[in-house]
């Protein structure tokens, strides 16, 4: 990655900051799993997470700040300003490298959303301009924004959703040209377009559902301590609030395709793939199409036949289970993204933000950071760097055996609540030991 802005190549740096053996890595997250599983069939044998009940409240003045009309104008503010400036950048701007609109788009924007989500909860929904400008719009023309003037379809779930996820990482991971200003105006351009036309058909459900990187953020802020039980804002222990998740359909697909799209991004850049595709009579754009959808693909049917593979009680569908034990997929997807982005996003994040004030080029300092110089700390620091990335991936992965221990003695029967989860439970470790192949190979 160069110092003077985005490049294709980005994510966990190889093997060369990983200086830790990966065999050894590997078997002890395996372990880490097993006996975690173990240690759950013992003694976790009746469900803890309801979310009628779960959580305490938060503090009433902070619950007052949050729910305050000034707070939530605040924070749509926000969001309606840095979208401005990065379109003014995108439009106006020079079409190089260095142009912060692309920072703003790959770095700030889609690695950003996790540790801002799981730090602050949802917040996509509070700062999204797409949902600010259907605001607006339905108070100049006298309506609500809640409603639109469909219903949203119940069968649509997240599948919208779904697809607007895989159309980003294809943008970011296999577009020969994602890196010009010509192509990332004209994403951004379609997805305000339907975010527009989606609130004012079907209005804010559209956004909650449909939304990708709503869906994406909102998915991400259940592994935060902040939820909602009704309209009261409560604290909640991160596992308890995962198991609220809405299960909707498409929501399996939304997790295959941030977790199976991470995957690819670290494979596509490994030695056997670029020794393949070189190799090949076919063109590397082809091969990493198809490579990106095989990769999402696989991660949803391993999951799927894993969560299937159970006996079932007489109130439960075998195609339903995918998407009912989906949330347990939520705590991987977060271990893995830190894994994978955390000194890209650290490193190239200071440098959108000394580019961010000079945004024609021209060498002007509009926000006095451009005199700034990026903190190489992390990678100076490659044992520290690997240790994060290794126990990011093996927190999020017990996490999620965790999570879908719970589900299972919630949903499925007595006889099946410890040896149904066994297919599941080598699925994960199916996750584990692929995610932390491609952590080393990469």
């Amino acid at each position: 990655m160069g110092t003077d802005g985005i490049t294709l190549a980005h994510g966990i740096g190889g093997a060369k900051d990983l200086p830790i053996s990966p065999e050894l890595a590997i078997a002890g997250a395996t372990a880490a799993l097993v006996v975690s599983f173990t240690v759950l069939a013992v003694a976790w044998r009746t469900p803890r997470y309801d979310a009628a009940t779960s959580g305490r409240p938060a503090p009433a003045w902070l619950a007052t700040v949050v729910d305050s009309v000034w707070w939530r104008a605040l924070w749509r503010s926000v969001g309606m300003l840095v979208a401005l400036f990065m379109a003014m950048a995108a439009i106006f701007g020079k079409d190089l490298v260095i142009n912060p609109a692309l920072g703003i788009f790959y770095v700030w924007w889609w690695v950003g959303l996790v540790p801002l989500s799981l730090v602050a909860g949802p917040v996509w929904k509070a700062i999204s301009p797409g949902r600010t400008i259907n605001l607006a719009l339905a108070r100049i023309s006298g309506g609500d924004p809640e409603r639109g003037l469909l219903t949203y379809p119940e069968r649509l779930g997240h599948w919208p959703a779904a697809l607007g996820l895989f159309a980003f990482v294809w943008m970011e991971l296999v577009y020969p040209y994602s890196t010009e200003l010509g192509p990332v105006r004209l994403w951004c351009a379609v997805y305000v377009a339907a975010m527009l036309v989606g609130g004012a058909v079907f209005g804010n459900t559209f956004f909650e559902r449909a939304d990708p990187f709503e869906v994406y953020s909102t998915l991400v802020s259940r592994m935060s301590v902040w939820g909602r039980r009704g309209d009261l804002l409560v604290v909640r222990s991160p596992l308890a609030n995962l198991d609220t998740t809405p299960v909707r359909p498409g929501l399996l697909a939304v997790t295959a395709v941030l977790f199976g799209s991470t995957a690819f991004d670290s494979f596509k850049d490994s030695t056997r793939w670029v020794q393949f595709v070189q190799g090949s009579s076919v063109s590397a754009y082809v091969l990493n199409n198809l490579a990106l959808l095989a990769f999402c693909v696989t991660v949803g049917l391993v999951f799927a036949v894993g969560c299937m593979l159970t006996g079932l009680g007489d109130d439960l569908r075998r195609r339903d289970l995918p998407n009912l034990f989906a949330h347990s997929v939520v705590p991987i997807i977060a271990g893995y993204i830190i894994a994978h982005y955390l000194s890209y996003f650290v490193e190239v994040g200071q440098l959108t933000l000394i580019q961010a004030s000079d945004p024609f080029s021209t060498g002007a300092n509009w926000f006095g950071t451009a005199d700034l110089t990026v903190s190489y700390w992390l990678s100076l620091h490659p044992t520290l760097l690997a240790d994060i990335k290794v126990l990011a991936v093996v927190a999020g992965h017990v996490l999620g055996v965790v999570a879908a221990h719970d589900r299972a003695i919630k949903i499925l029967p007595r006889r099946h609540q410890l040896t149904g989860q066994l297919p599941l439970l080598f699925a994960m470790i199916a996750f584990t030991v692929g995610g932390l192949y491609l952590l080393f190979a990469a």
